[in-house]
């Protein structure tokens, strides 16, 4: 199992799986042109994509669903409020298949678990992702209000973790956006913290953990180097000794191959930075 983040912040999020030539896009929120753009440049012929899995409504996951959906006849999976919610970024001509939270999709040798998350949008779900040969498995979330039991149960045993690290809270109090905006991303609907983030990737962590990729920065409320210092040094404390990444906006993370992630780490083995 391959994956690729194309790009993640507030401005876009979209995440390449490929398994075979099984190849998944999770979330669709950047303009079509910009996702064909992106594909191409890892080099992916965007026909070649056999889904497109929306997680929930909000622009920044959703923006440039239709149009790739149309174009490249791709078959677009996403809940049926979403769908709704969505109604202004479809024409009727999508290949259009709906899922349920809870309820396992089988696309190629990938079965894709939905699960409820707490975020200010429709329907917000995110998604553990496992290979069923190799039982190989990569969870996606971002856009957490909060870690409820159920996204911990979710995620546990995962060897490559997309987690969300929004903002330092002191940045976000201290920051540009109107009061309203504050306590919306603090909110238990709103955004996960690089504090919280740390604090979710310490419970999540096990010897199998390869690789985490923090994501969904905020472009106004935190730093890259900031994130990674705080989600690092909690993970160093766990015996970490895998690679931990940071998503970027404007151009595609290099490609994690999942299988040749290192296992078992154990306290004391340097935590790798990439």
């Amino acid at each position: 199992m391959r994956v690729t983040v194309l790009g993640s912040g507030s401005g876009g999020n979209s995440t390449l799986v490929e398994a075979g030539e099984t190849r998944i896009l999770v979330d669709a929120g950047f303009t079509g042109k910009d996702l064909e753009r992106r594909l191409r440049h890892v080099g992916v012929d965007p026909e070649s994509l056999d889904a497109i899995v929306i997680t929930h409504d909000h622009g920044d996951h959703t923006r440039g669903m239709g149009i790739l959906a149309r174009r490249f006849r791709i078959p677009l999976y996403l809940t049926e409020i979403t769908r709704s919610a969505c109604s202004g970024l479809l024409s009727g001509k999508e290949e259009v298949r709906t899922y349920e939270s809870l309820r396992p999709l089988r696309i190629g040798p990938l079965e894709v678990q939905p699960f409820l998350t707490v975020h200010d949008a429709a329907d917000p779900v995110a998604v553990a992702i496992r290979h069923v040969e190799s039982d190989l498995r990569l969870g996606i979330a971002t856009d957490l209000g909060r870690p409820t039991t159920s996204v911990r149960h979710a995620l546990a045993g995962c060897h490559l973790l997309i987690l969300e690290a929004n903002h330092d809270e002191a940045m976000l109090w201290n920051g540009p956006y109107p009061w309203s905006v504050k306590q919306r991303i603090a909110s238990s609907h709103g955004h996960l913290s690089n504090r919280a983030a740390a604090e979710l990737a310490r419970e999540l962590h096990h010897p199998g953990l390869g690789a985490v990729v923090l994501a969904h920065l905020s472009e106004h409320c935190n730093d890259p180097g900031l994130a990674r210092d705080v989600v690092g040094e909690t993970l160093e404390e766990k015996g970490f000794g895998g690679k931990l990444v940071v998503a970027g906006q404007d151009h595609p993370l290099e490609t994690i191959d999942v299988e040749t992630l290192p296992r078992g780490a154990t306290k004391g083995e340097q935590l790798s930075f990439l």
